[in-house]
């Protein structure tokens, strides 16, 4: 491939990898302000703004131990602008299904999975990565039952510290609390799914040869990547995931500012955790993990376990389901009908745009609840 045109196509996959973040960051978006706005404690564009604010200074906080490990889930040998191109082709894919279907389903997840089934139908399972597989596949578990126990307990706690204060009172502290809860979790969404697509690009830049990997093996990942990546994320929880947000803040339990705040915390401290071990976990499984354990504090019947029970079914379904578009797309994308369905696939697109575009509905702060009238 001339260098001309290898050049146009780096900068074409760069470009389709910031779109796959974007996605995330509407996706993602009713992680980060369903409780709060399900609480009433900030408006829906409020809290949008709120949360891509803490999304976009993340990257001030953590490192890139995250970015490494999804980046090398392929051995950097074998990737290439085709595998890197079918593996988002697979997340992209996959996120806009499920965002049309309101199911929470784990970015990350999407986008490991296509980058694992496209490396595979390229070169076969020898190219994956054992162990950066194994903290992703092991945490999918483990996020959201770290998630619901930690919320159980810190519900548990609120509820005993504050036993014998006025509901008033309770309501109003931590109404103000949940604004800080709400950006610790919006910091550790941006830390951890930002790196992701950070990783993906910085695996295309070694696999294409515009960088080397670093003498200890990590994949070097440029200033501009991280501030690329996070401001993309940002942008995306601006744009607003409407439909996820009812079955996050409303759906699964009832919540109130003092469950929404023990909820954040608790998924903030898992992904805060998660991220400083390198591990890509998904803020969906974390969020939705706390929400189910608050819920518990009251009574087993307050959570709406059949709408859980369809959440973990998308779950386990993103993996397989993204690495199986994605292998579909490499074969498509190295086979002599690339350019038709690549004009298809851009067709389709701008189609499917546009009808997201005229869908999605407009946010509105939560109706108040009618006082009686007074005798």
């Amino acid at each position: 491939m001339p260098d001309d045109l290898a050049l146009v196509s780096v900068i074409a996959i760069v470009l389709l990898a910031l779109v796959f973040d974007f996605t995330n960051g509407f996706h993602d978006a009713a992680n980060s302000i369903a409780t709060v706005v399900s609480t009433r404690v900030l408006t829906p564009r409020m809290a949008v703004v709120w949360a891509a604010l803490f999304n976009f200074v993340a990257f001030l906080v953590f490192q890139t131990r995250v970015a490494n490990t999804v980046g090398k889930t392929v051995d950097p040998d074998v990737v290439s602008e085709a595998v890197v191109f079918a593996g988002l082709v697979g997340a992209i894919a996959w996120n806009f299904l499920t965002w049309w279907l309101g199911l929470p389903t784990s970015s990350s997840h999407s986008l490991i999975g296509g980058f694992a089934g496209a490396g595979v139908a390229k070169a076969g399972f020898g190219v994956l990565d054992a162990s950066s597989l194994e903290k992703t596949i092991l945490f999918i578990p483990l996020s959201p039952l770290f998630g619901m126990t930690l919320g159980f307990l810190l519900m548990l706690a609120s509820m005993w510290i504050f036993r014998r204060t006025s509901p008033a009172r309770v309501d109003g502290l931590f109404r103000r609390l949940q604004l800080l809860s709400a950006a610790a979790f919006s910091l550790g969404h941006g830390g951890n799914d930002a790196q992701k697509t950070m990783g993906i690009i910085a695996a295309l830049l070694v696999g294409s040869g515009y960088l080397q990997l670093q003498d200890n093996g990590n994949l070097p990942v440029p200033l501009w990547v991280v501030l690329a990546a996070h401001a993309a994320i940002a942008l995306g929880t601006l744009s607003g995931g409407w439909r996820i947000v009812k079955t996050l803040g409303q759906r699964i339990t009832a919540l109130k500012p003092v469950g929404g705040f023990s909820a954040e915390t608790a998924a903030a401290c898992s992904l805060y955790l998660a991220t400083f071990l390198g591990i890509p976990v998904s803020t969906t499984h974390t969020i939705t993990g706390a929400i189910v354990g608050v819920g518990s504090t009251r009574r087993r019947s307050a959570v709406r376990w059949g709408v859980a029970g369809r959440i973990v079914w998308a779950w386990v379904l993103t993996i397989p389901a993204a690495a199986t578009i994605a292998a579909v797309a490499y074969a498509i994308t190295v086979s002599p009908f690339a350019l038709v369905a690549l004009v298809l696939a851009a067709a389709a697109v701008v189609v499917a745009g546009r009808r997201t575009t005229r869908r999605i509905p407009q946010p509105s702060e939560p109706a108040k609840p009618v006082e009686p009238a007074e005798r």
